[in-house]
């Protein structure tokens, strides 16, 4: 079951490769149709997920290297079928506002596919060889898109972003072989690598455990591991930038709860300094974000500080911490998503991502007024959108295990507040209206649909929270939370 899900985007991918076709719109329309069948056959594979039942399901498994101990392994729990909805969501998406594409098309589209299937795999793999090469897998498609269809300076963009991400998957590589090393059955198993990092002494789980900090931390990306975000964010194709911030960050937060659920007496001593590199990256990502004119680099440093939350509610390590980490992982796709999709359309109209360029939408562009404050209002965790809840859970989490402490995480989600309110009040307030097309009808639908997933799990959280709880409470029950 899983498998089709996986290769369903790869199938689409070598169509368009070798289908005789020039028109652009054609290739768009194929896409469309792929990303399409992947969305439907990923909420058909959530009709068949039963939360109550075992914690990994659709379970399949086939040797890949028996003698190393490596299985082709995919399977899903609550966790990472959220993931997995939310890259099928998103990737469709992407595909929804790229319909303008013309030059370099066909590659575009391929890229696309080829990365959405990457994407799949990482949620999917239940085989820590397997996990590494899906992880791997991500990175030339991105490269790609970013270094032949980016902006001005998207050769450096690329160039950083590879050797950033490269860099770090070099660390969780050689944790892995530690790991694989302490194995009962030296296998790649998650389960099997699991059961040896539990008897693990201390300080080999710390060792261990540093290694895939920073491999993970580098993708989230958690302060001072950042770097190659805010450049790669502004030179890639919007489109892509939905995908980078709305599902490959996620990537770095998912690889990170695996990990907290491989080594737990390592994550149990370094809990407060992960608080600590939350607190940084939420403070130092609000900042920036209040500092640029930038619109694009401003989504992309507030991606830093909402990842900051995650990261927050992991080292939390009780239930409630941790059900916040997953939603905000979820809520931050959603929204991040909204808000580069929009920015991304104004460019295109504007050819201009500075703030002080841009009158006042609301005269001529009321659906772009509507849907950047929708986007800024939900960022900043408003009542009734998804940021809310997954908010709330992090700060009643952290305040369990830190008390009075979590006071100055709350003042540094204020941060958050002021920028999108100076954005909102620039371009969507009364005042001087400006020369701008509106949005169409496709790009309306395509942010409206972000938008009614972001109400209705605020409004009723219920199904993605039931979704998480038993594979969250399995993590939390490490911990005795």
């Amino acid at each position: 079951m899983l498998k089709v899900l996986v290769f369903l985007p790869v199938v689409g991918a070598a169509l368009l490769a070798v289908i005789p076709v020039r028109r652009t719109v054609r290739l768009w329309q194929l896409t469309l149709c792929f990303s399409l069948a992947a969305l439907g056959y990923a909420l058909w594979l959530a009709g068949q997920f039963d939360p109550s039942g075992a914690a990994i399901q659709m379970i399949e498994s086939r040797a890949w290297n028996v003698r190393l101990g490596s299985y082709f392994a995919l399977g899903v729990d609550g966790i990472s079928l959220a993931m997995v909805l939310l890259a099928a969501l998103l990737s469709l998406i992407a595909v929804l506002v790229s319909r303008r594409m013309e030059a370099g098309a066909r590659l575009y589209y391929v890229l696309v596919l080829l990365l959405e299937s990457a994407m799949f795999g990482v949620f999917t793999a239940r085989d820590w060889s397997l996990f590494y090469v899906f992880w791997e897998a991500t990175l030339l498609p991105l490269f790609f898109l970013i270094d032949r269809l980016g902006g001005a300076n998207r050769q450096r963009a690329a160039l950083n972003f590879f050797l950033y991400t490269l860099g770090g998957s070099v660390f969780m590589l050689v944790a892995l072989l530690f790991l694989y090393d302490a194995a009962p059955g030296h296998s790649f198993a998650m389960a099997d690598m699991a059961e040896g990092g539990h008897g693990l002494p201390l300080n080999t789980q710390l060792l261990i455990f540093a290694g895939f900090f920073i491999g993970f931390a580098v993708k989230m990306p958690v302060f001072p591991l950042h770097g190659w975000l805010p450049l790669a964010h502004v030179e890639a194709p919007s489109p892509v930038s939905i995908l980078l911030s709305g599902v490959l960050l996620k990537m770095g937060a998912y690889g990170l709860i695996r990990a907290v659920d491989t080594l737990p007496a390592a994550v149990l001593a370094m809990q407060n300094w992960l608080a600590v590199f939350a607190f940084a990256s939420l403070l130092y990502g609000g900042i920036l974000a209040w500092r640029q004119q930038d619109l694009k680099a401003m989504v992309a440093y507030s991606s830093i500080s909402h990842m900051g939350i995650v990261l927050l509610g992991i080292a939390t390590l009780n239930v409630t911490g941790l059900t916040g980490a997953v939603v905000q992982m979820v809520a931050h796709g959603l929204t991040a998503g909204l808000l580069f999709l929009i920015v991304g359309l104004l460019y295109q109209r504007t050819h201009s991502r500075d703030l002080l360029d841009y009158g006042v939408l609301l005269g001529r562009a009321p659906r772009f007024a509507f849907f950047i404050a929708f986007g800024l209002l939900a960022a900043m965790g408003l009542p009734g959108s998804a940021g809310f809840i997954a908010e709330l859970h992090a700060l009643l989490g952290a305040y369990v295990r830190w008390g009075v402490w979590v006071i100055l995480l709350g003042l540094a989600m204020l941060i958050g507040a002021a920028y999108s309110l100076r954005v909102i009040g620039r371009l969507c307030l009364p005042g001087k209206p400006m020369e701008l097309l509106d949005m169409t009808r496709t790009e309306a639908v395509a942010a409206g649909l972000l938008v009614v997933c972001i109400v209705a799990l605020g409004i009723w959280p219920a199904p993605l929270l039931n979704l998480v709880a038993g594979s969250v409470g399995q993590v939390a029950g490490l911990f005795g939370s």
